[in-house]
């Protein structure tokens, strides 16, 4: 291979790389959870390419697009290689999440109780997308964590992603006065009390 080439013909046959050398099917449940992260890093990519650069969003967005890098690249790591050299974990991602939550409700004028249709506007509508991609790769963490557990920081960090970037859509709904499109209301059920 020369120098600046991207191809190795090392996965003509179906298998990928994992750090430390190991070779996997390339829909083995590891190279799905990191590959559905690349897919959100991606689209996150894209919202802020629609955004103006001083958006107060960009830095955050940023900021989350580096933790997927380095959170990609700890799912690619089999559980039995060195940890010494991986990049870190994000031990504050779901607080930072929690955090930037809690600003948005704070300035919100309602509270939603009902499930929205997603779009209202192209980057609400693009919000809505990570949103449904960070929730595919929490179900894929899922699989894999039953099978090689997975760092805690990592699942709880990615079941807040998407909750923020429900509320981006809805706080990019409301700064831009734009009516939000409700389905019906949420009709979980809480389960009963047991006797004591």
């Amino acid at each position: 291979m020369s120098k600046g080439q991207i191809y190795t013909r090392r996965g003509d046959d179906g298998t990928c790389a994992l750090f430390g050398g190991s070779r996997v099917p390339k829909d083995d449940i590891r190279v799905e959870c990191f590959g559905t992260f690349d897919e959100a890093n991606s689209s996150i990519g894209v919202l802020r390419s629609r955004l103006p650069i001083d958006h107060p969003w960009q830095p955050r967005l940023h900021e989350i697009q580096y933790e997927m890098m380095n959170m990609m690249s700890r799912l690619a790591t089999p559980n039995d290689c060195p940890k010494e050299n991986t990049n870190p974990l994000p031990v504050e991602g779901a607080k930072h999440a929690e955090e930037w939550m809690d600003e948005i409700e704070a300035k919100m004028a309602t509270v939603t109780d009902t499930f929205l249709l997603p779009g209202g506007s192209e980057i609400s509508a693009l919000c809505h997308l990570v949103r449904t991609q960070f929730r595919r790769a929490e179900r894929r963490l899922v699989t894999l964590h039953r099978r090689e557990p997975v760092d805690d920081s990592i699942l709880r960090y990615t079941n807040r992603l998407s909750d923020l970037f429900f509320k981006m859509a809805r706080e990019e709904l409301a700064d831009q006065n734009l009516p939000e499109e409700k389905w019906k209301k949420f009709q979980y059920k809480r389960p009963a009390k047991k006797d004591s």
